[in-house]
């Protein structure tokens, strides 16, 4: 799940239905869902940072595909509309023919999470094939890596898709230990978690601190740091005041403390929802 540095406009790919075929919990916050359904010649993990569009909603899976959600919206009702969320591809097992995606669960909170969290064996929803735009380029000298929950699955494909010698470091901001998945991280990269503790508002300068007071070495600096939005501005500014260049920067907001899903989503075409 990514809004890169550049994207170039996409035009609407194929929609296919996926079927859940189990579920497995990583953590407290984190439940793995395993879809068939997909034609795995369509789908790769070329960038680490790969993603889905996918679609929520009851009756979602009787729709024809391809729909058009600005047709849908001008012709169901407002609750048979489906829900459109991006989420990042965790896996492939071209063996069992499967795909697998990480959703952040907090609660009732949300649309993609609950559903997540109570989805059986059977249950169907629409996504797009994949798409990307960032990797972990080989030659850089070093590489800064951060996000909270929402950037975990990504992150967690960053680190396998890195080189054995990478250099770097990690900072992820959870709730607390029980929030911590196992990385595969390289020898080189250090892997730095950081709890916001369980109760309380969230904190939107915790995530940011913490990266502005680690010291950048000298060399080419890729940068990965995709989480809440107004950490990300925050962020944008520091890694503009250090001369890192945008061609050497993936930076994007999921979510929005304080906002809904759908109230973020509508801001991202306003001035408040850019981060460049």
């Amino acid at each position: 799940m990514t809004d890169a540095v550049i994207q170039k406009p996409r035009k609407r790919g194929p929609t296919v239905r996926l079927t859940v075929v189990r579920t497995e919990r990583l953590s407290r916050s984190l439940v793995r869902v395993h879809f068939s359904g997909a034609d795995l010649d369509d789908f790769d993990l070329e960038h680490a940072d790969t993603y889905l569009k996918l679609h929520f909603g009851e009756g979602v899976g009787e729709l024809e595909l391809p729909f058009d959600l600005q047709e849908l919206r001008a012709t169901l009702p407002i609750d048979q509309v489906p829900v459109r969320r991006t989420y990042t591809v965790r896996g492939i097992d071209r063996a069992s023919g499967t795909v697998s995606v990480d959703f952040v669960v907090h609660g009732d909170a949300g649309v993609a999470g609950p559903w997540a969290r109570d989805a059986e064996p059977g249950d169907v929803i629409v996504a797009s094939t994949p798409h990307g735009a960032y990797s972990p380029l080989p030659d850089s000298d070093w590489h800064l890596i951060c996000g909270d929950e929402s950037a975990l699955p990504a992150i967690a494909r960053t680190l396998e898709a890195m080189p054995a010698d990478a250099k770097g470091a990690v900072l992820l901001e959870v709730a607390g230990d029980e929030d911590h998945i196992p990385l595969g991280a390289p020898t080189g990269v250090a892997v730095t978690w950081i709890h916001r503790g369980e109760h309380g508002g969230y904190d939107r300068q915790l995530l940011a601190a913490a990266v502005e007071e680690l010291d950048l070495p000298d060399g080419r600096v890729q940068v990965f740091a995709h989480g809440e939005r107004e950490q990300m501005k925050r962020l944008r500014k520091n890694f503009s005041a250090r001369g890192i260049d945008r061609s050497q920067l993936s930076l994007s907001g999921y979510w929005a403390a304080g906002r809904t899903e759908d109230a973020f989503q509508s801001e991202k075409r306003e001035p408040v929802g850019q981060i460049f």
